[in-house]
């Protein structure tokens, strides 16, 4: 039964090995099949990938394209901005400059209108001022005991007096006052000295004498006083 059994192994082997060894072509060809299947696959996936990283980088490279167009757009603006800010500044400053120019001008124009009006009349306030004179000197040469002794004599004194004090009253409405320092310290931009003596009695400096009135039009001399002042004792 032994040699029976063995017998009948050794005759299945040599009867299958045959078989496999016809069918291993077969399982091989399988196999490469199935790698070249595989591979294609593999291949299919890699170019389906390919293309889409392909396409994903033309819409990113459009995108980033769009982007650097807006982003150009959105800097030429920006300098465009800033230089009409620049220009805006620049004009609001010619502006502001301008004006304030115009404001002093007026003002100045306004000064001198003003002056023109106020001093208009200096020249001819000037050559009346002999006329003033020439009364204070008519009315100097009456003498008290004559105006006394004559009605006549002092009536025309009065009339010269009442005269003079009108003339003097119409220069005043237009701005001409009367200089007379009696009394006062000298001023050299109002008075002008003539004579200095000293007196014990008065203040070294004041004027004790006043030769020649002086006048002013709108506070401005236009004819300083001729007054004698006093000397001081110490020198």
């Amino acid at each position: 039964m032994m040699v029976f059994s063995t017998a009948a192994r050794n005759v299945s082997r040599r009867a299958v090995t045959p078989a496999l060894r016809s069918a291993r072509p077969m399982m091989s060809t399988v196999k490469q099949s199935t790698r070249m299947g595989y591979i294609s696959l593999r291949s299919i996936s890699s170019e389906a990938n390919k293309e889409s990283k392909t396409a994903e980088s033309d819409t990113a490279k459009e995108s980033d394209a769009e982007l650097t167009d807006e982003q150009k757009r959105i800097k030429e603006l920006e300098t465009k901005l800033e230089s009409k800010n620049k220009e805006a500044v620049e004009l609001k400053d010619r502006l502001l400059r301008s004006v304030a120019d115009f404001r002093n001008l007026q003002e100045v124009t306004k000064k001198d209108i003003k002056k023109a009006k106020d001093f208009a009349l200096q020249k001819f306030a000037k050559d009346l001022l002999e006329s003033v004179d020439n009364f204070g000197h008519a009315l100097n040469a009456f003498k008290p005991e004559t105006l006394e002794e004559s009605k006549e004599i002092d009536d025309l004194y009065t009339g010269v007096k009442m005269t003079r004090d009108v003339f003097e009253k119409t220069l005043q409405k237009h701005g001409i006052e009367k200089l007379d320092p009696i009394g006062e310290q000298f001023d050299p931009n109002k008075h002008e000295a003539t004579f200095e003596l000293p007196q014990p009695d008065k203040e070294p400096g004041s004027v004790f004498h006043v030769q020649q009135v002086g006048f002013t039009l709108n506070n401005r001399v236009i004819r300083p006083a001729k007054v004698g002042i006093v000397k001081s004792t110490d020198e």
